[in-house]
């Protein structure tokens, strides 16, 4: 494996938010898990009863984290009364989200909307309640001596696909009223060496990973994020079950309001979230320091908007909602607001707390 191709092979991010067709549901083996899931019943590890809830996380504990983490070592979730929750990795099999908070076993979840859909289409009762990236970190990537900086410019283009991430590629054409035949579509893997020896044009890939590992190999490119060209979906969104916030309203604002402050600290310090990734929540993964800062600093371009500094880091303004309200439509997900995304509990924390705004 190049030296290109071998962190973005190892990390295998793009799993999770690219199941935007039916596939999604039947991944997570909803029947089952629906059926697991009664209401009430949260006293399997994740539920009301736990002192210290369960987190699922989206992937392994790389810089994507960094709030929590940061929360974990300030005390403020033991401040705010949520004890110290347990993070679980995920990314691999038996570790979605949504099959963890549907089967009762978590409190608590880091996902993103098109994958939260399909499960509430369903009927899982599951709500989102805050949102860590104002944009979803999926972009094309290309060379910058053959840059691709819209995806009109795609057009007659060789653009490589990993099969994980067809779905979205194809919502990415018809949100901008483009098909498959204007492209030519090239399956291919996770390393994206065939971008550097020019068998493809462009490569859908992570603004936080790729062009950074790409660059660092010698490898100048550049790229445009999704969610600039009409598909506006928001990541790392923080899901629990409907009956957690009937039941348990003030523990998931006491935690939302920890996380806040976490994030506040990692957007601060990029190289310490670095830091806390690479020597002790990821120590075993092998991560790079370094590259971990580039990937932090790239990340903070995700959590920080105009809307976050004047509302506040992990908000969601109506208007954003209603962006992908739009964006989930044309991936398949026909829903309302209220079916999927509640804000109402992250803003009673920052009216609560008029100083937790930084």
């Amino acid at each position: 494996m190049s030296n290109f191709g071998r962190a973005a092979f190892d990390r295998r991010s793009f799993l999770r938010y690219s199941m935007m067709a039916g596939g999604a549901a039947g991944t997570l083996g909803l029947t089952g898990a629906l059926a697991a899931c009664s209401s009430g019943s949260s006293d399997s590890g994740g539920g009301a009863s736990s002192t210290n809830p369960k987190v699922q996380l989206s992937w392994q504990k790389n810089i994507e984290f960094a709030g929590e983490y940061w929360a974990l070592e300030k005390g403020y979730y033991e401040q705010a009364g949520v004890g110290t929750p347990e993070l679980l990795t995920g990314g691999g099999a038996g570790t979605g989200v949504e099959t963890g908070l549907t089967s009762n076993k978590v409190w608590i979840g880091m996902t993103a909307p098109q994958l939260t859909a399909p499960v509430i289409l369903q009927g899982a009762k599951l709500m989102t309640v805050a949102a860590t990236f104002q944009k979803n970190p999926f972009c094309i990537v290309s060379s910058a001596q053959r840059p691709i900086t819209t995806p009109q410019e795609m057009k007659g283009k060789k653009i490589g696909v990993q099969a994980s991430n067809e779905n979205v590629f194809k919502a990415l054409l018809t949100a901008n009223n483009m098909s498959e035949s204007d492209v030519q579509k090239i399956t291919v893997q996770y390393d994206p060496t065939p971008l550097t020896t020019g068998d493809v044009d462009g490569w859908v890939s992570y603004v936080t990973n790729e062009p950074i590992t790409l660059a660092a190999g010698g490898f100048p490119n550049t790229n445009f994020l999704f969610a600039d060209f009409n598909l506006p979906l928001v990541a790392e969104t923080l899901v629990v079950r409907q009956e957690t916030i009937d039941n348990e309203r003030d523990k998931v604002k006491a935690f939302l309001k920890a996380d806040i402050q976490g994030w506040y600290d990692a957007v601060a310090d990029p190289a310490g979230s670095a830091r806390l990734a690479v020597t002790k929540y990821g120590k075993d993964l092998g991560l790079e320091e370094g590259e971990q800062t580039k990937e932090a600093i790239a990340q903070n371009g995700l959590v920080v908007s105009a809307d976050t500094q004047a509302n506040g880091l992990l908000t969601m303004t109506e208007a954003l909602i209603d962006e992908n309200i739009v964006a989930l439509e044309k991936a398949g997900y026909s829903l309302k607001p209220e079916q999927i995304f509640d804000m109402s509990l992250i803003t009673e924390v920052y009216a609560e707390n008029p100083g937790l705004k930084r």
